[in-house]
């Protein structure tokens, strides 16, 4: 199992165990944040309810298959690692958000690891990496993460929250470039 199957798998796993742990003791309250620093990392794994929990497996193995079809390995495996926390962390910015819980803001930031991995590659895999970072890019800016700290969205079961999504790419952006601190031809 490469690194990057083996994050995916890591995420989606870690996600199902703490399923019946209680949420409130897990997911991300910015007020707890200096008395509590584990919730920057377990506010991930925590889901609102079965819905909210098998969106984001899917995510996973979304994510999982197409680093396995880009060869991503260790390196953008680290920058997923490190994307964690900080996709939490940038949920700072967004003071409206008290309660945040779920793995979306860490998925978007291994599509911006994987998109921006493909971009530095020649031919086809540039014109996939590129395709990525569009679609990333019109997703976010049509969930306009600037704007309320959770929506209601047609399809879910609980509220969205659109600046998580933007915390986890520019993270994975941000965590991407620490990794790769040069840019292979």
């Amino acid at each position: 199992m490469t690194p990057w199957l083996f994050l995916c798998a890591g995420l989606a796993t870690t996600s199902l165990l703490a399923w019946p742990a209680p949420h409130a003791a897990l997911d991300w309250q910015p007020t707890l944040l200096a008395t509590e620093p584990w919730r920057a990392l377990t506010a991930a794994f925590v889901h609102w309810t079965p819905l909210h929990l098998a969106a984001n497996l899917a995510g996973c193995a979304v994510l999982a298959l197409l680093g396995a079809r880009a060869r991503l390995q260790a390196r953008q495996a680290a920058a997923g690692l490190l994307a964690l926390p900080l996709t939490q962390l940038g949920l700072l910015l967004q003071p409206e958000l008290l309660r945040y819980g779920g793995l979306s803001g860490a998925l978007h930031a291994l599509a911006a690891i994987t998109a921006l991995t493909l971009l530095t590659r020649p031919g086809r895999e540039r014109w996939v990496g590129a395709g990525i970072t569009l679609g990333l890019v019109a997703k976010l800016a049509l969930e306009q993460p600037l704007g309320p700290a959770l929506r209601v969205t047609d399809g879910f079961d609980f509220p969205v929250a659109p600046f998580a999504h933007l915390s986890g790419a520019v993270a994975g952006a941000l965590a991407w470039r620490l990794t790769f601190r040069t840019v292979p031809k």
